[in-house]
């Protein structure tokens, strides 16, 4: 296991839609432990692939105590009723946050590293890390998603940043 580098907005791969991950191999099994080493910091809840520069589909989570992962995750469900607008930051725009509204829960499917069925699924903070997570594997931030006021406001923030 390694604890990654993340890649700061502005690295291409941060852009970059993320492809399927279609064979579970030593790379894969590898990017996992270093995807789970990674986001085990305090403050952390979720790191995608790609934000430590591997355009792949997977991401991790440190959510109240648990941490796991999911490979090839895609949103099933997202309450249509219920919505959060807290504040949102993220590791690869660091120092900035945001309210970013979401879904107030999310449920998503993938795979585990043995090809079996798995379903994450939350409200409020696990909600909003599956969508922001998956987010990033469609080569989003949440900066997308801000409000044209708070997003001028954000990109003035990282231009003065020098971000």
């Amino acid at each position: 296991m390694a604890y990654r580098d993340i890649r700061i907005i502005g690295d291409p791969v941060l852009r970059t839609v993320c492809d399927p991950i279609t064979d579970i191999d030593d790379s894969v099994k590898s990017l996992v432990e270093d995807l789970l080493e990674t986001v085990n910091e305090d403050g952390r809840a979720g790191l995608a692939a790609n934000q430590i520069g591997v355009s792949l589909r997977a991401f991790s989570w440190h959510i109240d105590g648990e941490i796991g992962y999911i490979l090839n995750p895609r949103i099933v469900e997202l309450s249509k009723d219920e919505f959060q607008d807290g504040e949102e930051g993220c590791l690869s725009v660091p120092g900035l946050w945001y309210p970013t509204e979401r879904a107030w829960y999310a449920r998503a499917e993938g795979i585990d590293l043995d090809g079996k069925k798995v379903v994450v699924e939350g409200e409020e903070l696990m909600g909003r890390c599956i969508q922001h997570e998956c987010d990033h594997l469609d080569g989003h931030l949440y900066l997308d998603r801000l409000s044209r006021k708070n997003r001028a406001k954000a990109m003035r923030e990282l231009r003065e940043r020098g971000l």
